[in-house]
């Protein structure tokens, strides 16, 4: 009996000794994100359903940059903290899409304006820990659809899957080192899907919850601030949008999960609050 007692006793101390080694707090959720770390240059068109958020605020003299994902010719899907910065909300913004390049506008971009009245945010949107992180920005005016801007597509209503080990792609403008400024250029990485349990074992239980969906952070291959809002997207006979860019590591490059609004259990909410009609 002593001896089972010691074993179980060194077992605990091991095991505690692991997840005391893993970097479990050095994530960040406090205001828009900003970057691609490790990724590569996107090629004009790779990515027609990305939008650059170019998001207003009282507070700041110049725009917020974010990502967010072409919804229908009306309506971008991003994150609701694209929409909050400081404790201060959004009087609008530009949405710009088929965009490459930053500072340059492209003959392939559409720029549209968005105003405070069509920005809706997940009601149970919670700011610390960015829970239920999902909003839609209505266009004063509608995208014309191209070779350059597309639609993405959701998962039905009636898919269980929780996509772990599929290869998640992610994309923006975001900064690509661990320097301020984001990317002049659209930049992408890749990495694999994770379990839920795996994610929870790197960050926290606050941080990641069923309704989130996880990236590794092999390679220390990331999302970034600035890529806040952006779609995680699979390719499931076509790019498929499995999550929204929502919690980063700091720094973005350390090797961490990068964490995702998982798009699934919002479909209902996403057709009540838009023009977009889910798969059944």
């Amino acid at each position: 009996m002593k001896s089972v007692v010691v074993l179980v006793f060194l077992v605990a101390v091991a095991s505690a000794k692991w997840i005391g080694e893993l970097p479990t707090n050095n994530y960040t959720s406090d205001g828009p994100s900003r970057r691609i770390v490790n990724g590569e240059e996107a090629t004009p068109g790779q990515f027609p359903y990305q939008v650059l958020m170019l998001t207003e605020f009282p507070n700041t003299a110049s725009n917020i940059v974010n990502g967010g994902s072409v919804l229908t010719v009306n309506y971008v899907l991003a994150a609701a903290s694209t929409f909050f910065n400081v404790g201060s909300q959004a009087t609008g913004g530009t949405a710009v899409m088929g965009a490459n390049i930053l500072a340059n506008q492209e003959p392939s971009q559409q720029r549209i304006r968005y105003d405070a009245s069509g920005i809706i945010t997940h009601p149970q949107f919670v700011t610390n820990n960015r829970r239920n992180n999902v909003g839609v920005a209505r266009l004063n005016s509608p995208m014309t659809f191209n070779d350059r801007v597309q639609p993405i597509r959701l998962p039905a209503r009636s898919d269980t899957r929780q996509f772990e080990g599929f290869i998640g792609t992610i994309a923006g403008f975001g900064r690509f080192v661990d320097e301020p400024g984001p990317s002049d250029v659209l930049r992408y990485t890749s990495n694999p899907i994770m379990m839920n349990a795996f994610c929870m074992a790197r960050l926290d239980y606050v941080t990641v919850h069923p309704n989130n969906v996880c990236m590794s952070g092999d390679g220390g291959r990331s999302s970034c601030s600035s890529d806040t809002g952006g779609p995680l997207v699979i390719q499931d006979g076509g790019p498929l949008q499995i999550g929204i860019s929502s919690v980063h590591g700091d720094p973005c490059s350390i090797g961490l999960p990068s964490v995702y609004t998982r798009v699934i259990p919002f479909l209902p909410w996403i057709e009540a609050n838009t023009d977009y009609v889910v798969i059944p």
